[in-house]
């Protein structure tokens, strides 16, 4: 194989790291992996199944009204090539109903010709529920441009300090961050939603950003794409390969953060409806999906991830039905047997699994 031309200019970096990210994302996706999902076990009362014509996918949080609770969650932009996929997950949001998010936006406020890879989510999507990606170093004016290009309903900010300290060219000052997002969701003009990127979050955490005034969090824990990884790999210094798996998954942080008052959101390694409905019942709003998605439109194109999707929708009603679950919000009240390392979590963390036992009375 021929060594790859060493890009020199920003533009050029910019667009090798974007097609890093898309190449390394899916193949971390080509197999199914264990996952602290596989530790959250609902019980089975048959006496209490519900009926599917009554079950009602809609959620309504503090902020965020969604008429499902899955969202395709932020992956990618900046380049043609990218804007090809973008174009792509628009349309499968539009066939489906499901909000869907835009990759980091940052890219566009230093090469304006990466404004059409983005604005494309909103063209093929002109009535869905959109989100703008930003990082946490972006101005308030910056953010709100990213919105205008998007046309967009809300604005997630990420923070990702591990994936920044391994990437070669990330960022190492993360001082700012908390001043910074404040500033942004005073001055953006949409709900802001704060996310990891795969390393979760914990209550002190969720506790300082609902102080801050965000809509809702995205704990996206470990256990889907690993953004420490992909940028370990990129690195030729021999990589930061043992950070692979770093923080905590998003079983992790819903437990943690239950009691925090303010909405939750879920993403990082959901397999399939089964692990949908479960983040549900640890209380999550509703839950995201890119990596697997991704990997789905790369391999089998855009009508199989519009017919995934829509499976995805079903299935979550049927499985809503049999825990007798009429809105996704109910399934707060399914009895979950919490056990393994997810069991030990909460022991360490001071929270009772038995609790999530008995919640039905049944």
């Amino acid at each position: 194989m021929e060594p790859t031309a060493t890009p020199h200019s920003a533009a050029e970096r910019d667009a090798v790291r974007k097609a890093d990210h898309v190449r390394l994302a899916s193949a971390q996706h080509a197999e199914p992996r264990a996952h602290d999902l596989d530790h959250v076990r609902p019980m089975n009362h048959p006496l209490a199944a519900g009926n599917r014509a009554a079950v009602d996918l809609a959620v309504r949080g503090r902020v965020l009204a969604w008429d499902v609770p899955l969202y395709i969650n932020a992956m990618t932009g900046g380049t043609e090539h990218t804007g090809t996929i973008n174009r792509a997950l628009a349309r499968a949001a539009r066939e489906t109903g499901v909000p869907i998010a835009s990759g980091s936006t940052g890219i566009l406020h230093r090469e304006p010709a990466a404004i059409p890879s983005f604005r494309v989510l909103r063209e093929a999507n002109p009535d869905g529920f959109v989100m703008a990606n930003i990082n946490a170093n972006l101005s308030p004016e910056q953010a709100r441009r990213s919105v205008e290009i998007l046309e967009a309903d809300a604005l997630q900010v990420h923070l990702n300090p591990a994936q920044e300290i391994v990437m070669p060219e990330g960022d190492r000052d993360f001082t700012r961050w908390s001043d910074n997002l404040a500033a942004i969701v005073e001055g953006v003009g949409v709900p802001v939603i704060a996310k990891e990127v795969g390393a979760g979050m914990s209550r002190g955490t969720v506790t300082a950003l609902r102080d801050l005034g965000v809509a809702a969090v995205d704990v996206s824990g470990r256990g889907g794409t690993d953004f420490t990884a992909i940028e370990s790999d990129r690195r030729t210094d021999g990589g930061m390969a043992y950070l692979a798996g770093w923080g905590q998954s998003a079983v992790e942080g819903l437990l943690d953060a239950a009691d925090c008052d303010v909405d939750l959101l879920a993403s990082g390694g959901l397999r399939h409806p089964l692990d949908a409905v479960r983040a549900l019942a640890l209380g999550a709003l509703a839950v995201g999906v890119a990596g697997g998605f991704l990997r789905t439109l790369l391999t089998d194109g855009e009508v199989a991830l519009v017919q995934r999707i829509e499976t995805w929708l079903g299935q979550i009603g049927d499985l809503m039905t049999l825990l007798g679950a009429r809105t996704p919000a109910d399934l707060r009240h399914t009895d979950l047997l919490l056990t393994g390392p997810v069991r030990e979590f909460c022991e360490l963390r001071g929270i009772d699994p038995g609790v999530y036992a008995r919640r039905s009375g049944l």
